[in-house]
């Protein structure tokens, strides 16, 4: 594996930490910006928000650039507008440095995952893959957790500054790894990507993938209320689960990008049915907190391996968007992780508990198998007319 690629794992470390380190600084925040609790919460949903939108868009306004200027220009805004939110006294302006940076992260995912895959051979791009998302996955393991404490003993600026500081050595590194020149051949027009980017099996996968990230991020938002008011452990025991989750996840995405691109359709298939049975084992199992401990390793593994699996299918479906299909990846990804919290939180404020969250879970990757049902018969049904046989 090239060391360009490790160095763009590290880069969405930075960058992954900084997206879910919020969860643990909003009262800080809240407290010195003399804002509501709920507006300080905005800030997330403001990153995520970015993240959504700002793929696509961050993907057709590099398109044209060498992928190395594309990758340090996106990182050193992302690390820029840090420093901003580090320096500001301001709600208004830290609020807008969460877009930009939301933009820029959106930007760079875009292109690090379509780098990585053109730095490999064919058969290790789902390994290349796993690299990149790998980096989200030690944020959840290391780099939140550490954003939490040091802002609970140096003040929530400190996380900003961390996070921009741990964004220079990635800077460095590609700088000097990443081919600085353009692609041999020119890019198709942006109009027939986005062309390739309608057909129905791909957006059937994107969709799969939205619903696959929305059950994950719907359970994991609710883990602290879950596990102290539904499973009885102390708050001493969230920071474990959390660890937990993020250790499975790891896991996950490391024994995924070995071993997916040999078995695509059956890897994949197995970690959807997987999820659906291990979301509704864990809403029915909540109080026992052997069982949660178990499952919230258990699918953080299965929902970041098939996550990761996914992505690799969609860029297998886009071989002639080869400069718009990570950003698709990256929105449908950020998509989930946008609703799944929202559909959580609407179960609660029904009236359904704690525990509703895991069945919200449960009935998404029951859409989400559906959905990838639906996306390999349109493939099978897309493929006979050429050669008479299915190919996945």
């Amino acid at each position: 594996m090239p060391f360009a690629v490790y160095a763009l794992g590290l880069a969405v470390f930075a960058q992954g930490t900084s997206e879910f380190m919020l969860s643990g600084l909003v009262s800080d925040i809240a407290a010195d910006l003399h804002v509501s609790i709920p507006s300080a919460a905005l800030l997330t949903s403001g990153f995520a928000v970015g993240m959504v939108v700002g793929a696509p868009l961050m993907a057709l306004f590099s398109r044209n650039w060498p992928r190395r200027r594309a990758l340090l220009f996106f990182l050193c805004v992302f690390s820029a507008v840090h420093v901003v939110g580090a320096l500001t006294s301001s709600y208004g302006v830290l609020l807008a440095t969460r877009v930009v940076g939301a933009l820029a992260n959106a930007g760079f995912w875009a292109v690090a995952l379509v780098t990585a895959v053109a730095l490999v051979a064919p058969e290790a791009r789902a390994r290349a893959t796993s690299v990149v998302v790998g980096g989200v996955t030690l944020a959840c393991v290391a780099g939140v957790p550490a954003g939490a404490a040091l802002g609970g003993h140096w003040g929530w600026r400190a996380a900003f500054w961390a996070v921009a500081l741990v964004s220079v050595p990635a800077v460095l590194v590609i700088a000097r790894t990443i081919p600085g020149t353009r692609s041999p051949s020119a890019p198709a027009p942006a109009r027939d990507e986005l062309r390739a980017l309608t057909r129905p099996q791909l957006l059937l996968t994107l969709l799969t993938s939205a619903l696959v990230q929305g059950a994950t991020f719907c359970a994991f938002s609710y883990v602290e209320p879950l596990a102290t008011r539904i499973t009885g452990l102390g708050a001493a025991w969230v920071p474990v689960l959390l660890a937990l989750f993020g250790l499975g996840s790891f896991v996950g995405v490391t024994v995924t990008g070995r071993f997916v691109d040999t078995r695509p359709v059956t890897l994949t298939a197995a970690g959807l049915v997987l999820l659906a049975a291990g979301w509704t084992g864990f809403a029915l199992t909540a109080a026992n907190p052997l069982a949660t401990v178990v499952l919230v390793f258990v699918q953080g593994l299965l929902a970041f391996g098939t996550g990761t699996a996914l992505i690799s299918w969609v860029f297998r479906l886009a071989a002639d968007a080869p400069t718009l299909s990570g950003s698709f990846a990256t929105s449908a990804f950020n998509v989930g992780g946008a609703l799944g919290p929202w559909f959580g939180g609407i179960a609660i404020g029904a009236g359904f508990g704690f525990r509703s969250p895991l069945w919200v879970s449960a009935s998404l990757m029951v859409l989400a198998l559906g959905a990838a049902a639906a996306s390999w018969r349109s493939q099978r049904t897309a493929d006979r007319p050429q050669d008479g046989v299915a190919t996945v």
